[in-house]
């Protein structure tokens, strides 16, 4: 039986096993990338001095507009309950970008995208540095990701199956990654005992992770866990999507909810009025994001670090007048947001993110290693012949 669960083993890596390194290598990447950038970039996030009193939003969110293009929009604005941080002025275009500004002097501290280096990671990640094709078309890169993660589950289990020990002192040793007997020993050791330390990891990010692959499994994974894939849930998704979009920014611009007519501009009326409600009413919040009629607030909890309280208010008066809170959400409102958090590692905080990154670093290697060992095997078995 070993045997035949070392071929798989070996024919599946052969082929798949530099996607996988790419895949995992570039997942370990992207697990720190905000605080990276807060470290690297810290006078645009930071503020210089705190002062005595921030400056309404409605000024500050007026301001940075009367500094942009016709065609990009103040979308929306995200205070973070740190007195030090900068308030994130988010904008309709290009995605993901936000300018930072100084809430008590007013100063616009710069505009914040994502580096090349983590688009390129991402990209990696996801689609293999593919991009998306038109309409119709089939989605190569991302394609080739999804059948390369589930061959990498394939991998995982053959390979725990072939190194299985039959004792418990043979398991103990092949735990251990000997630094003394070569480097041949040690590129084997890192192979097995890396495996067995990181396959329950790697099996988990593997598995959310191919719910943004294919819609089949999608559909499958929500039924496992009691959400069944109608019609009206996928709907619920895309409407939470666009949701999401909204709070960060990256929708093009907002439409009068009394007449649906495309608007030039938000109203920033009333969104400090709104904020300090909210401020007040969850005073342990993570962030507090104001859009046009719109606002959301995210706490501090284990699990789902996407889930959010959402409110909407009055434009004309700030009065709050409707709430959805995260809690009372159904099963399909939510397990995206805990897919997503899963998947990277941050449902836990600092310590799980931390061995989500060792565990995709160690994801990376195997491959490498394993292919280390394949072909020094193919040597001996050759100067073996001769």
């Amino acid at each position: 039986m070993k045997k035949a669960f070392r071929k798989i083993h070996l024919w599946l890596s052969v082929p798949f096993g530099v996607i996988i390194t790419l895949i995992c290598f570039s997942g370990a990447m992207l697990v720190f990338e905000n605080e990276i950038m807060q470290m690297t970039h810290r006078h645009l996030y930071y503020v210089g001095k705190i002062g005595k009193k921030p400056i309404p939003m409605e000024q500050l969110a007026a301001k940075v507009s009367a500094t942009l293009p016709d065609d990009v929009k103040v979308t929306g604005i995200t205070v973070f309950p740190d007195p030090q941080k900068a308030y994130q002025i988010n904008l309709s275009k290009p995605k993901r970008t936000s300018i930072y500004i100084d809430p008590y002097t007013g100063e616009i501290k710069g505009r914040n995208q994502r580096s090349p280096f983590f688009k390129a990671m991402f990209s990696l990640h996801r689609w293999l540095l593919d991009s998306r094709p038109e309409d119709g078309k089939v989605f190569l890169g991302k394609t080739i990701v999804g059948i390369s993660t589930l061959m990498f589950i394939f991998v995982l289990v053959s390979g725990i199956i072939i190194w299985w020990p039959r004792t418990r002192k043979a398991l103990k040793n092949s735990l251990k990654i000997n630094l003394r007997k070569g480097a041949s020993r040690f590129w084997h050791d890192l192979h097995v005992a890396g495996g067995i330390y990181a396959l329950v990891l790697l099996s988990v990010m593997a598995l959310t992770g191919l719910t943004w692959s294919f819609d089949w499994y999608r559909t499958a994974f929500y039924t496992a866990f009691g959400v069944e894939m109608t019609a009206n849930t996928k709907h619920n998704n895309t409407v939470a999507n666009a949701s999401n979009r909204t709070i960060r920014g990256e929708r093009n611009g907002n439409r009068d909810k009394s007449t649906g007519n495309h608007r030039e501009k938000p109203s920033f009326s009333h969104w400090q009025q709104v904020y300090e409600q909210l401020a007040q009413a969850n005073p342990d919040n993570k962030q507090i994001s104001i859009t046009d009629g719109t606002a959301s607030v995210s706490s501090n909890r284990f699990g789902n670090t996407r889930g959010a309280d959402r409110y909407t208010f009055d434009t004309n008066t700030g009065k709050i007048t409707g709430v959805s809170l995260y809690e009372e959400s159904d099963k399909s409102g939510k397990i995206r947001g805990w897919i997503y958090s899963v998947h990277v590692g941050n449902w836990g905080g600092t310590l799980t993110r931390i061995l989500w990154f060792l565990s995709a670093l160690l994801g990376a290697s195997l491959p490498l290693t394993g292919y280390y060992l394949w072909i020094k095997r193919l040597y001996r078995k050759g100067h073996t012949k001769r």
